[in-house]
């Protein structure tokens, strides 16, 4: 298989997987949890004494799948999957987190590709950790403050999505390294 066929394969599976962590986040947080708060999110521990509603580590994900769409299909290809990200989120929203879901991920996603595309070049993995940071305060505090009226759940939001990025960070190590060793070409 060519570099450029594997790019493309893995771009359209990134694609698939980031397009998905919408609606998989948006149903979470209204059913999945180890305490649902009436009229609230379903929350679940992100660190000892805190939750967070329980979309949060999918959200988390999806900054960093972004980043990775860029990457194998480039930029125009991101925004894309932004936009239709911000559809998806009208869509599988329930209505009374329409307004807020849609917001924050289109803010979100639109300040991780502003600080992803220039660093890129700088180096992936600082590229995908400082943008999805960037981006996951926006939609942290962005969602909170649409959906619920309120920021008791930042710090909880933050450090559940923290967590994801760090997780993915072993992973951004290892396609940094194969994308050198068989010269795979990097898309902007």
């Amino acid at each position: 298989m060519t570099p450029d066929l594997r790019r493309r394969i893995e771009g359209i599976a990134v694609l698939i997987g980031f397009t998905a962590c919408i609606p998989t986040a948006n149903w979470l947080v209204g059913n999945v949890g180890t305490v649902c708060v009436p009229d609230g999110p379903c929350l679940i521990p992100v660190a000892p004494g805190l939750a967070a509603p329980s979309g949060v580590l999918v959200v988390g994900l999806a900054l960093v799948l972004r980043d990775l769409v860029q990457r194998r299909l480039g930029r125009y290809w991101a925004l894309a999957a932004i936009g239709v990200g911000a559809i998806l989120s009208v869509v599988f929203a329930p209505p009374s987190l329409i307004l807020a879901s849609s917001a924050a991920f289109l803010l979100s996603e639109l300040a991780d590709l502003g600080v992803y595309t220039p660093l890129q070049q700088r180096g992936l993995i600082l590229a995908v950790v400082a943008s999805s940071l960037v981006g996951l305060v926006i939609d942290s505090a962005v969602f909170l403050f649409l959906a619920f009226g309120s920021l008791e759940f930042l710090l909880p939001q933050i450090i559940g999505k923290v967590w994801m990025v760090l997780l993915s960070i072993p992973a951004m190590a290892w396609l940094r390294r194969r994308d050198e060793r068989i010269a795979m070409p990097v898309c902007t």
